[in-house]
């Protein structure tokens, strides 16, 4: 059965509690991880959330995942809040939904990326 992206977007966001960035924010001072998700070459050109963990999208759930081998240190389970970032919110979607997919249930993303984020005024490096 084929489908749009428009409606696997739509799905991934039907699981997701998406919050701003100032809640995102507000959560990381609380412990929460941001995890940047954009390329190299998007991030240079954009500029960077000083503190935010880069887990390029291509490697994500294997970075995440509790049992992988390739986890990072911080991936110390299924509890772990993760907040995904990326230019405007749309991959972030997809890829929060496949972590919660993975079992990391409290995994979300940012409404309109790190581009919404700057736009709030909020602390950026670079671009």
């Amino acid at each position: 059965m084929a489908r749009t992206i428009n409606e696997v977007l739509a799905d991934a966001r039907d699981r997701l509690t998406r919050i701003d960035p100032t809640q995102a924010h507000a959560e990381t001072r609380d412990g929460a991880l941001l995890v940047d998700i954009r390329p190299a070459a998007q991030r240079a050109d954009e500029g960077e959330v000083p503190g935010a963990l880069i887990v390029e999208r291509n490697v994500l759930e294997w970075r995440f995942d509790p049992a992988s081998d390739a986890r990072l240190p911080e991936a110390t389970g299924h509890d772990l809040r993760v907040i995904v970032l990326c230019s405007e919110g749309y991959t972030s979607s997809l890829a929060a939904a496949s972590l919660q997919e993975l079992g990391l249930t409290r995994a979300t993303d940012v409404v309109g990326g790190f581009r919404a984020w700057r736009a709030a005024g909020l602390p950026t490096v670079g671009g």
